[in-house]
């Protein structure tokens, strides 16, 4: 068995004694150990997890002198708050969840993102009723539908209902989650309003004008809370759009690819003061989590079908092996018998996926100020302010040189060193509307729907 470097170092000590290992141990190589070694770390059962698990599983975090335990949370609120009350060192979160717990939206705290843990990965599936209503509005392209789907095939079908008196109602996993927002995103292309928050008039459920009602579900249970009536359709993550698909209950009518292209979705988040008082540990865990993205990317996903393997296990995702593959292998299925390639359903390491750029805070920023979760207006100014207390690539560039410095990684593997932290415009969305995040107030005002300038409730 490989010793590890803990090992080597006890059995050391006890053979030697301290006086004589410092003696053949510089003083530095002592200060750069990490301030705690022994960690828990958090995740939600999910696909996009797999950076947490396949460090662990391939010893990337013990080469870094870290003893990890992965640990499942019940939801993401219990999440956050065992990260803010320190009884895990950090976690897997929502990209939102530390630029809602900076700005006070729900619980007030301040967390740090060093690491993003992906780009995609989602899907907004319908149940098997919906989508047969939605069918005669879609164009078809030899016999399938053409994709991406829009949100204009489900709006007669949410018209029908309203008029008889009957609600729509759709599922997503947290108030600051990307699948909130993409579903709201979708939606409202499709001219049907998803509802505003009012904060400061103390109605935060999201539903005040709402066309569409959407509420909390924790991912696990989408595909039976759906398939009981309780809702129509859901936003979520991977594997939960295609176990709907295998159990024949619901279709996926679009990838969050479609909505706007390689938008982050998680993110690993510590506590500052966790990140103030670990400096080391933490560098060393995003070191150990970038390797982790390298090697679910690299020789064009060669290594997916392993992971899938991996998040199979019921300590992970615990999900089919096969659902699993659906999307993590490039592939994903609409219908039954629909299988497209989606090479980027899961992005990784590509694209840079895995720095944290201030642009993907910054339009989540944006999201949260268009249906009201800020409530007033903020100059532009103000967004990447925000954005900067909460995405570190500072942390992140430590752990790159390091890696570079090992030997692990290049310099080409990173973003260029006079990187300004805001990606080139995008104009790849559902709605071909354009995404800066130098000027986020002009990106606000191209909606139709939403607030913008300075407007409130």
């Amino acid at each position: 068995m490989r010793k590890t470097r803990r090992t080597l170092l006890k059995t050391l000590v006890a053979s030697l004694g301290c006086s004589a290992l410092l003696q053949l141990v510089p003083m530095t190589a002592w200060a750069a150990e990490p301030e705690k070694e022994e960690l828990k770390l958090g995740f939600i059962k999910l696909t996009d997890m797999a950076p947490l698990a396949i460090a662990y599983e391939k010893g990337f975090f013990e080469d870094e002198g870290l003893y990890v335990t992965l640990e499942a949370q019940a939801n993401w609120k219990v999440l956050l708050d065992r990260v803010i009350d320190g009884e895990l060192d950090g976690a897997h979160m929502l990209s939102g969840q530390p630029i809602g717990a900076t700005i006070g939206f729900g619980t007030k705290a301040e967390i740090i993102t060093a690491f993003t843990m992906d780009l995609n990965g989602n899907a907004i599936t319908m149940s098997n009723a919906i989508w047969e209503q939605m069918k005669p509005n879609v164009p078809m392209v030899d016999g399938k539908p053409q994709h991406p789907i829009k949100a204009d095939a489900l709006k007669p079908v949410i018209e029908q209902l309203n008029a008889s008196g009957k609600s729509f109602n759709l599922g997503m996993v947290f108030p600051v989650s990307t699948h909130n927002y993409e579903l709201r995103y979708w939606l409202a292309a499709g001219g049907i309003h998803p509802g505003y928050y009012a904060p400061n008039k103390g109605d935060i459920s999201g539903q005040i004008d709402a066309q569409a009602l959407l509420s909390v579900t924790p991912p696990p249970q989408m595909p039976s809370t759906m398939e009981a009536g309780t809702i129509h359709g859901y936003s979520v993550g991977e594997p939960w759009n295609q176990q709907a698909v295998f159990k024949g209950i619901g279709v996926p009518v679009v990838a969050d690819y479609a909505i706007r292209k390689n938008m982050s979705e998680k993110v690993f988040g510590v506590s500052k003061a966790w990140a103030e008082a670990n400096p080391e540990t933490h560098k060393r865990l995003v070191k150990a989590l970038i390797r982790a993205g390298k090697w679910l990317d690299e020789d064009n996903n060669a290594n997916r079908q392993e992971a899938v393997e991996i998040l199979s296990r019921p300590e992970y995702v615990g999900a089919d092996a096969k659902v699993i593959a659906n999307s993590m292998t490039g592939t994903f299925e609409f219908e039954k018998s629909d299988k497209r390639e989606v090479p980027d359903f899961n992005v990784f390491f590509r694209y840079h996926a895995t720095y944290p750029y201030y642009s993907d805070a910054i339009w989540y920023l944006t999201q949260m100020r268009r249906w009201g979760q800020i409530a007033e207006a903020k100059p532009d100014s103000w967004y990447l302010e925000t954005a900067k207390q909460v995405y570190r690539p500072d942390i992140y560039r430590e752990a790159a040189a390091a890696l570079i410095e090992d030997g692990l990684l290049s310099a080409g593997d990173f973003p260029a060193a006079d990187e300004d932290g805001i990606r080139a415009p995008l104009a790849d969305t559902i709605d071909g509307i354009t995404y800066d995040g130098h000027a986020p107030n002009a990106y606000l005002e191209q909606f139709e729907i939403g607030l913008k300038g300075g407007t409130t409730l």
